[in-house]
């Protein structure tokens, strides 16, 4: 891999895929604020992006069972009948078979006629590919649409990033139509979409590094808790890079600035806030 074979691996004008992962607001009194989160998931929409709820960034890993369940029903509430989101399946934690865990949360999902992403749990770390593969395969057997879900032990201990026996077996699942990337290294995200394209070229690739969003250049698809800060931005980002406008270098660059600034330690100063938000057209931080 060398930065000239990079570049010829550029996919211009392309149409992404994108989704946010939406936060999940709370009052001062510590309740949800439900209509701020239904607001907001509307607005996701109108953009362009699909949402996704239950992720990290709406805390999944702290919600008990009823609440994740509330999560589905707003979402389903606000976006109405037919409009497609994504939620999180973590069972991290929970009693019993991983198996039955996965189906059980993936159940209500779908319940909820949403597309299930499968958090990976502690319980198959260590495991050998084939036997991964197949508890992975026996957990989304009769479901049209799931997702996978790799991430870096960075974020969680329940995460992992999986060897490319594991990543290739994955693929040939059918009902696994894609899977979210979080490894923060573009080089891995790179040999994925490689061997995604050799192996199974309809299968997404959503990466997850909100410290090189630009991977949509190169074929990723985006699932990123970054994106519900801004989705109007992104959603006029992707519109950019899919007509060959040059614009699209000036606002990509702003947003991965505000990345930047709002994935790192320590909390940022007000002073940087209203420099990303001057970059990204807004008149005042409230707007981010």
């Amino acid at each position: 891999m060398t930065i000239e074979t990079l570049i010829e691996r550029r996919r211009l004008r392309r149409k992404v895929q994108r989704i946010a992962a939406a936060l999940l607001p709370f009052d001062s009194d510590g309740r949800v604020a439900v209509k701020a989160f239904q607001s907001h998931l509307v607005a996701t929409h109108h953009a362009g992006l699909m949402n996704a709820v239950n992720m990290d960034t709406g805390y999944v890993n702290y919600l008990n069972e009823a609440e994740k369940q509330d999560v589905l029903r707003w979402t389903r509430d606000a976006l109405g009948k037919d409009v497609p989101f994504v939620a999180g399946a973590y069972i991290e934690d929970e009693p019993g078979d991983v198996i039955g865990l996965y189906r059980k949360q993936m159940d209500v999902i779908v319940g909820h006629g949403a597309i299930p992403i499968l958090f990976q749990t502690r319980q198959l770390h260590g495991k050998p590919a084939n036997e991964k593969a197949a508890i992975y395969q026996a957990a989304c057997r009769g479901y049209s649409h799931v997702l996978a879900f790799e991430l870096g032990p960075l974020f969680a201990p329940n995460g992992e990033i999986f060897d490319e026996e594991t990543f290739q077996r994955l693929m040939d699942i059918p009902e696994i139509k894609g899977m979210k990337h979080s490894s923060l290294d573009r080089l891995v995200e790179l040999e994925r979409l490689a061997l995604r394209d050799a192996h199974r070229p309809d299968f997404r690739i959503y990466t997850g590094n909100d410290l090189g969003i630009n991977m949509i250049e190169y074929g990723s698809d985006y699932l990123l808790g970054l994106a519900t800060f801004a989705p109007e931005k992104f959603a006029e980002r992707d519109r950019l890079w899919e007509t060959g406008d040059p614009a699209y270098y000036a606002l990509s660059d702003a947003l991965q600035y505000f990345g930047n600034v709002a994935f790192r330690e320590p909390v940022p100063e007000a002073e940087i806030l209203r420099d990303c938000a001057r970059r990204l057209g807004f008149s005042k931080i409230g707007d981010l």
